[in-house]
């Protein structure tokens, strides 16, 4: 219980997420328990299928069977068996077409040709529009395999063949090219500089078996993630090799250097963004001015100042809006040049430009630190201290929890004796 008034009689019972969350790893500890099947809970599905869509379903298809029934009556062939919701063409739709797409632009043009499903996207997150529908469904109602994630490191493997197929070819061409356009090292830019100081890798965070509930309940997958485990150890062994860190404070000094120029670099990208926010504000006040000032200047004019406002007093009122605002934003108390306006929009957008460059160049530096950093933690057999500890889960049998520690020790003792 979160409260104490949850476990007296006569309280009232708040139910909340860490609640549920609590009561289906208990179900899932019975159903291990008592040696009964059972699926992940606490994971999100990969394919999403609610109890309203199942039942529309079984009615769907109780009707269908129905009515082929009627035809084959009447002597006629049914042409369809099977009862699809709208949910479940998108997943058949999304799968054919993911199967066989290398980029979001196949994925999408194939979705619309052959299956005529519209994909959106919008704030990262895939939506899709059935043909007879006027309103989207996101991917994240069909399930984690039609999602965003997922889905591009789908095209990512599809890419990998062809792009071995081109492999030698482009190597060709690129050295000879190479050899007659290689520019001079004085002629590089910042950001070209930038990009050569540190490449992405493809390391990722070692998996702990005993905070992995799919490994212990199935030993064919636990002995998959000791695999990869033992090649994320090996990759971050070399990725210390290659930069050269001694010992763990050197790694650590270097990432709360990194951290540290990531902090700085945010900064000054959220500050250039205030100032062209305030640009923008500026440019849209100086344009309402000049739209308003020519119905202003016949207000000044007229003798019957009442009526004359009575008739425009939408252009009135935002020309004494727009001209307020300028005034107090100038220093001087005089209005803007749109052009100068505009001059400094551009520049700002320039400087926004390498500001994101500077500030994502040092944040996926940060992130692949902080990757090693928890590698090098685990295989020391060290607390992990950037991440909130979890309760240890007993589901592994001792011998296997042995085998796993022997191997740690064994893989520290190698590649990083103690001194």
């Amino acid at each position: 219980m979160e409260r104490a008034c949850d476990s007296h009689a006569g309280y009232k019972h708040h139910v909340t997420k860490n609640y549920l969350i609590h009561l289906k790893q208990s179900l899932m500890d019975i159903c291990c328990r008592e040696h009964l099947h059972q699926i992940d809970l606490l994971a999100p599905a990969g394919k999403k299928i609610t109890d309203r869509e199942y039942h529309a379903g079984q009615r769907g298809q109780k009707k269908l069977d129905e009515r082929n029934r009627q035809l084959r009556a009447d002597g006629l062939t049914p042409r369809k068996m099977v009862f699809q919701t709208q949910k479940d063409f998108l997943r058949s739709a999304i799968e054919d077409a993911a199967a066989v797409s290398c980029s979001q632009e196949d994925f999408q043009k194939l979705l619309f040709e052959k299956y005529n499903v519209k994909l959106k996207v919008s704030r990262g997150r895939f939506s899709y529009l059935h043909p007879e529908r006027n309103k989207h469904i996101t991917g994240r109602m069909l399930g984690t395999h039609y999602e965003e994630d997922y889905l591009r490191e789908l095209f990512k493997e599809n890419a990998e063949p062809k792009e071995n197929k081109k492999k030698t070819v482009d190597m060709e061409k690129y050295n000879t090219e190479s050899e007659k356009s290689a520019p001079h090292p004085s002629n590089l830019l910042q950001g070209e500089a930038i990009s050569i100081l540190f490449i992405k890798s493809d390391l990722r965070l070692v998996v702990n078996l005993q905070d992995c509930v799919k490994a212990q309940q199935n030993a064919a997958y636990a002995n998959k993630v000791k695999l990869s485990n033992l090649k994320e150890m090996a990759k971050t062994v070399a990725y210390i090799q290659e930069h050269g860190y001694d010992t763990r404070d050197s790694l650590e000094d270097s990432f709360s250097e990194i951290k540290n120029h990531a902090s700085t670099s945010r900064k000054d990208l959220k500050s250039v963004e205030d100032n062209l926010r305030k640009v923008n504000e500026q440019i849209h006040y100086t344009g309402q001015y000049l739209a308003n000032k020519p119905v202003y200047q016949k207000f000044v004019k007229t003798k019957n100042k009442e009526q004359f406002r009575q008739e425009h007093p939408t252009e009135i009122a935002l020309y004494e809006a727009a001209r307020k605002f300028l005034k107090e934003q100038s220093a001087d108390r005089k209005l803007p040049s749109m052009k100068l306006l505009k001059a400094e929009k551009e520049k700002l957008l320039q400087q926004k430009k390498e500001a994101q460059k500077t500030y994502h160049y040092y944040r996926d530096y940060q992130k692949e630190l902080n990757t090693v950093c928890s590698n090098v933690d685990k295989i020391l057999g060290h607390p992990n201290t950037r991440q909130p500890e979890k309760k240890a889960l007993t589901f592994l049998n001792r011998s296997e929890q042995k085998n796993s520690r022997r191997i740690t020790k064994n893989f520290a003792a190698v590649f990083f004796p103690t001194k």
